[in-house]
């Protein structure tokens, strides 16, 4: 097998590219690997010179030259955008005397959602994992990592000698519900109450709310958005990772993809939440506002999305990173893995040591935060692997 490396999705056609990417049904499992999708980080700028995101995907060809495997993959010279952060990594690296970027990085860019990061035949994967060690290794530089993989490619990664980490989110299952009264049938008496009054005091704001997609988007509910995330990602990152140019390519070919949340006041967008559609489970991603409204966050990103799933046979919610407080909302901890390779056998030693260490924390953390779910008895959706 022979892998290759290509600077750009612009180098391989859709089609051969997207025949590696995992599909249930008539779509994608989740649209963060297709071609469009990565292809309009490129052409918009969100990654590429300039922005610590170099492409360097790999390919991997048979013997007759078929593709038959491929990972995204990224040239970083900083930790931003990843969510799972190796910050701590970094600075020991530092302090130790060594240069710890650029690093390598397979991932799909700004997006903290679970998926396949070694496409294709399975036979591929481990060439594949093996080339991203090897391509480190030969270059000098000081790691490889690989985030938000499936639990199976973390397996394989073990084996292949990568590190195993597991970190968690907040994911919303259902359950058999049947609908948005279903599910808050199922959770206790005090929660129930709770999260009606959110939603009675959210849709009091002044305006109506309005789940879009496909051609139901408009490029002017792009523009509202794109303020939106402008004022969201200056007050929390300090710069928005996201280009202008990256949501005018959304809308030319990935609006079939896309849900967008918005509510509106006296004819104008004053606040919105993006999200992505996969097979079977919808991906929060961005929220922002021009207005203040109490509760309005909850309802358009949480509540809008449990409403829209339930009403389109998806049964999961993964609504981005981070935020206990999704936890009284029915979103339950869930484990997320990623692996890591260092070229300083000694040093990789060491961070083995310390995710022994934070793993057991991290378990002992999700055993106390599930005592908090909002379900009552017996009524907590069953855990299990989507993968």
């Amino acid at each position: 097998m022979q892998v290759s490396v290509i600077d750009s999705l612009g180098a391989i056609p859709a089609a051969e590219w997207d025949a590696l990417v995992p599909t249930a049904g008539d779509r994608p499992v989740d649209p963060f690997t297709t071609h469009r999708f990565l292809r309009a980080l490129e052409s918009s700028g969100s990654v590429g010179r300039g922005t610590g995101w170099q492409p360097q995907h790999l390919l991997a060809r048979d013997a007759e030259g078929q593709l038959v495997g491929a990972a995204p993959l990224y040239v970083k010279s900083h930790s931003q955008g990843e969510y799972i952060f190796d910050h701590a990594f970094a600075d020991a690296w530092t302090r130790a005397g060594g240069r710890y970027y650029p690093k390598l990085q397979s991932a799909v860019p700004f997006t903290p959602a679970t998926g396949r990061r070694f496409l294709g035949a399975e036979v591929a994967r481990g060439p594949l994992m093996q080339a991203l060690r090897d391509a480190a290794a030969q270059n000098g530089l000081s790691s490889a990592h690989v985030t938000f993989c499936t639990e199976a490619e973390a397996q394989a990664g073990v084996a292949a000698g990568f590190l195993h980490r597991v970190t968690q989110q907040y994911h919303w299952q259902d359950a058999s519900f049947g609908d948005f009264e279903g599910f808050l049938a199922s959770l206790s008496s005090r929660k129930r109450k709770t999260i009606r009054k959110e939603r009675a005091v959210a849709q009091g704001f002044g305006g109506t709310i309005r789940a879009l997609t496909g051609d139901g988007i408009r490029p002017a509910h792009w523009d509202a958005f794109w303020a939106f995330y402008q004022d969201t990602g200056s007050r929390k990152w300090g710069r928005p990772y996201l280009t202008r140019e990256f949501f005018e390519a959304a809308h030319e070919t990935m609006r079939d993809d896309v849900l967008l949340v918005l509510a509106e006041r006296d004819g104008r967008a004053v606040a919105g939440a993006l999200n992505f559609i996969g097979a079977t489970t919808l991906y929060g991603r961005y929220w922002g506002c021009l207005e203040d409204h109490p509760c309005l966050h909850f309802e358009l990103c949480y509540y809008q999305a449990i409403d829209w799933a339930l009403a389109h046979g998806l049964n999961r919610v993964e609504a981005g990173a981070q935020g206990e407080h999704k936890l009284a909302r029915g979103y339950l901890p869930e484990k997320v893995h990623s692996l890591h390779w260092f070229a300083d056998e000694r040093f990789g030693q060491a961070v083995a040591d310390y995710l022994r260490e934070e793993g057991a924390a991290l378990r002992s953390e999700m055993r106390l935060l599930e005592s908090f779910a909002p379900f009552r008895r017996g009524e907590a959706p069953a855990r299990g692997a989507r993968f």
